[in-house]
């Protein structure tokens, strides 16, 4: 790498939620409460299907898949932010924040791709029932799931090589809790046209493609189940999309009034928040969705606490 590419910043200080002092301690035991919580929560659902077989369908593969995405994306972030709240040591070194990066852009689009691979699933199941084993079938559940990872491994890895590439030489302050890729390039004292035309560009598009999948998925649902329309057909297909559905209202719906209904003059308040409500509030909502709207999952609960219960005496 030639010298005038080379970063002269070894670390960056992350600056963290804005809070008053007194706040510090009770906000430090709500995000510990909550993380604590996204991490169990999603093991519980990793468990729970790997212990019940009849949790072994497309659908629960592909939802054990986002509770792995989940307690890694939720991972990423809130430790490093729960850290600087107790010691008061905001920095973080140049390479960490890179990898911190790399991994948030990696799991917000594992996320995005495994809703959509799902609200396929959904749409296969009420569409075509009859052919539902055979189209969602084990070799193309993993090509699904392989295929999302893939991709959003590609997606995250360029857009790190393209930031490493830029020098940092001043300014090392970063108005967030993590390592933000918006927050670095307006902090680089390089050209940053090819950056951000890569974000507007496949940026873009990989954030369209899964919504688009996801809308069209319920477009066809909402069509199908009109055409023959029922109480017992609208109830039982609600029982079949509810948890995912309102898991991608909560995920997308969040967003849409975070920053298209937000004042610009609030803009970093808002940035925070919206990361918030990634990072911290949907991972740790998805279990009690998944678990509480699920007569499988309660059902698989149930059982693994009568067992624990036996075993125990």
């Amino acid at each position: 790498m030639r010298r005038e590419n080379q970063s002269h910043v070894s670390e960056f200080l992350l600056l963290g939620i804005p809070m008053r002092p007194e706040q510090q301690g009770a906000i430090f035991t709500l995000f510990l409460g909550v993380y604590l919580t996204t991490v169990l929560g999603n093991l519980l659902i990793l468990l729970l299907i790997r212990l019940d077989s009849r949790l072994h369908t497309p659908m629960y593969f592909f939802l054990s898949h986002l509770a792995f995405s989940d307690v890694f994306f939720s991972s990423v972030t809130v430790p490093k932010m729960l850290v600087n709240m107790q010691t008061q040591d905001r920095s973080i070194p140049y390479a960490g924040c890179i990898a911190q990066m790399y991994f948030f852009i990696l799991f917000v689009c594992l996320d995005n791709f495994l809703l959509a691979v799902m609200a396929y699933d959904r749409y296969v199941a009420i569409c075509q029932p009859l052919h539902y084993t055979a189209i969602m079938r084990e070799g193309l559940c993993v090509l699904l799931t392989a295929g999302s990872w893939f991709v959003s491994c590609v997606h995250a890895l360029l857009h790190t090589l393209l930031l490493s590439r830029l020098s940092y030489c001043a300014d090392n302050t970063i108005p967030h809790f993590f390592c933000d890729l918006a927050a670095l390039l307006k902090l680089t004292c390089s050209d940053t046209s090819l950056n951000e035309l890569v974000i507007f560009t496949e940026g873009g598009v990989f954030a369209f493609l899964p919504f688009s999948a996801i809308l069209g998925s319920y477009i066809c649902i909402g069509a199908t189940i009109l055409r023959v329309p029922s109480i017992k057909r609208i109830c039982k297909t609600l029982s079949t999309c509810g948890s995912h559905l309102f898991v991608v209202f909560l995920y997308y719906g969040a967003l849409a009034m975070i920053y298209f209904f937000s004042s610009e003059n609030n803009s970093k308040v808002k940035d925070i928040v919206a990361s918030v409500m990634y990072t911290v509030v949907t991972p740790m909502l998805n279990p009690f969705i998944y678990s509480l709207r699920n007569r499988d999952m309660k059902l698989a609960l149930g059982i693994l606490y009568r067992k624990g219960i036996i075993f125990a005496k």
